[in-house]
């Protein structure tokens, strides 16, 4: 190989490590060019976050927990570089027109991006394998955005978990914090007159970005002139009601958020008078099988919303991975979502009493393409009901983590819609003290595996999980948190999807003629 090539390479293989995204090949490759990059898995040396502004309630009470898992190799960055940590993303309201208006909001933004730069950093982590947790309750707590470096950006991640004691969002929401994209799919939301759904965007870049957001009902797409061309500041959110955006109440929405240019993160908080509030995450599945892990065994309600942004109709055959294998519900064994339109779909008390995953595999006969799609699931009755969201998630390849856990609140859903799984779960040591536990199970196929961590008396405060996939078919996952208080049980649901803690990357010692074809 001529050196060109060679000092080529190992320029694609430092970008890779940091940016976490390597585009080394066309789709078309050889079997040989593919089995050459995965031979060389390299740990991502940074990792971007952000978290979306808690809540304005009064009683609330937020909780964020940091994590990275202990390292599988060496992240093989410069020494002395580790850090993470999160700051203030100040929140801005877009809409103000006029000169003085226009000062006004460079003032605001000015004075934001000094209080931001002035802050104390929130969750600083230090060490791998170790949680840190603060508690914040501020009825102002703004969003956050931060960074990970060297050997603590592989797999971190933030849990924020917010528990409102009363009025209408009263209940538990919580959300893994998201890496930035420029781009997410919303199936679940609502301007129903009992709801009051935010979409929050934040940027996290140095620069502004420029966000679109597009609404879609069972009709199709609706008129939203007022969601294009929405101006996000540098470092900052803004959160936008969607009821704002139409003003025709829709009783489920899917909503397409895009940025224009950088990357952005984006959650819809829902709150329902009468059902709590929690957040509301991307769909996160590739086309194809659709899996919505972790509804949980005593959930009274089960609707499905989905959204086919394609330009085919899709057809797709409803199963029900439970503890002991997989079944078809009656009534329900197909749903058909039509391309650029909502359905929505009540499976009513679709467990009967036992945990289960929701399955979505595409027709042979139907068409293809991207579905987004979410769960809204209710618990309790009456004045106690409660409702949490399960959108359709990317398959653990390698690891997934999730922070923020308890020891008497804490489920994992492990679900093999195909072949028998082999998985390792490592419960970590807690936030004020403890040691790390290991087991390893078997997620038999076309059931869902449900485990509740037994952990040492050692183990005290909040800890984090990391599930490993270790041999056999696909493997999808979610934690559940649960919290009782005032005699009332609340809930929430995240789907943990693969970590992306490597990437894979030509080792530049071996034979790369392929890669000059």
């Amino acid at each position: 190989m001529n050196r060109t090539t060679t000092s080529l390479l190992a320029a694609v293989a430092a970008l890779a490590a940091v940016t976490g995204f390597a585009s080394l090949r066309p789709d078309d490759e050889s079997t040989r060019r593919e089995t050459l990059e995965q031979q060389s898995p390299r740990p991502v040396e940074r990792t971007a976050l952000t978290c979306p502004r808690p809540t304005a309630a009064e009683s609330a009470t937020t909780w964020y927990t940091a994590y990275t898992p202990a390292a599988d190799a060496p992240a093989g960055g410069e020494e002395g570089g580790d850090s993470a940590a999160l700051l203030p993303a100040p929140e801005y309201a877009p809409g103000a027109e006029g000169d003085a208006a226009e000062e006004d909001q460079e003032a605001e933004q000015a004075e934001g991006a000094q209080d931001a730069e002035d802050a104390e950093p929130v969750v600083p982590l230090t060490e791998p394998g170790l949680p840190v947790s603060a508690r914040v309750r501020d009825a102002e707590a703004p969003a956050l955005t931060g960074t990970a470096e060297q050997g603590l950006a592989p797999g971190w991640t933030v849990q924020q978990t917010t528990s409102i004691l009363s009025g209408p969002g009263r209940g538990l929401l919580g959300t893994s914090c998201q890496t930035p994209d420029t781009e997410f799919w919303f199936a679940g939301a609502s301007t129903a007159g009992s709801r009051a759904d935010y979409v929050h965007i934040t940027n996290p870049d140095e620069a502004a970005t420029v966000v679109d957001i597009d609404l879609y009902g069972p009709d199709g797409r609706l008129e939203t002139d007022a969601g294009q061309g929405i101006t996000v500041p540098p470092g900052s959110s803004v959160p936008i009601r969607l009821s704002t955006l139409n003003s025709e109440p829709q009783d489920d929405l899917a909503v397409h958020v895009t940025a224009r240019t950088g990357r952005i993160g984006a959650l819809v908080e829902a709150v329902d008078e009468g059902l709590g509030a929690d957040w509301l995450p991307p769909s996160g599945a590739p086309s194809g099988r659709l899996v919505l892990p972790g509804i949980p065994a005593d959930a009274r309600s089960v609707r499905l919303v989905a959204f086919a942004p394609g330009e085919e109709d899709i057809s797709l055959d409803v199963t029900l991975a439970g503890p002991g294998g997989t079944i078809t519900p009656a009534g329900h064994e197909t749903v058909s979502v039509h391309a650029g339109s909502l359905t929505a779909v009540d499976l009513e008390n679709l467990t009967h009493g036992e945990p289960g995953s929701l399955v979505l595999t595409p027709d042979p006969g139907s068409g293809t393409g991207t579905v987004a799609a979410a769960l809204l699931v209710t618990t309790g009755e009456g004045d106690e009901q409660e409702m949490a969201f399960i959108p359709a998630t990317a398959p653990v390849e390698r690891r997934a983590s999730v922070s923020g856990n308890t020891a008497d609140g804490t489920a994992l859903s492990l679900v093999a819609p195909d072949e028998a799984v082999e998985v390792e779960v490592t419960y970590s040591a807690g936030t004020d003290g403890g040691e790390p536990v290991t087991e390893t199970h078997t997620v038999e196929a076309g059931t869902t595996l449900v485990l509740t961590p037994e952990l040492p008396g050692s183990t005290e405060g909040q800890f984090a999980a990391t599930i490993r996939h270790m041999g056999g078919g696909t493997l999808y996952a979610s934690r559940t948190l649960t919290v009782e208080e005032d005699g009332a049980t609340a809930f929430t649901v995240q789907t943990l999807p693969d970590d992306r803690s490597t990437v894979a990357v030509p080792d530049t010692q071996q034979d790369l003629s392929v890669l000059t074809d």
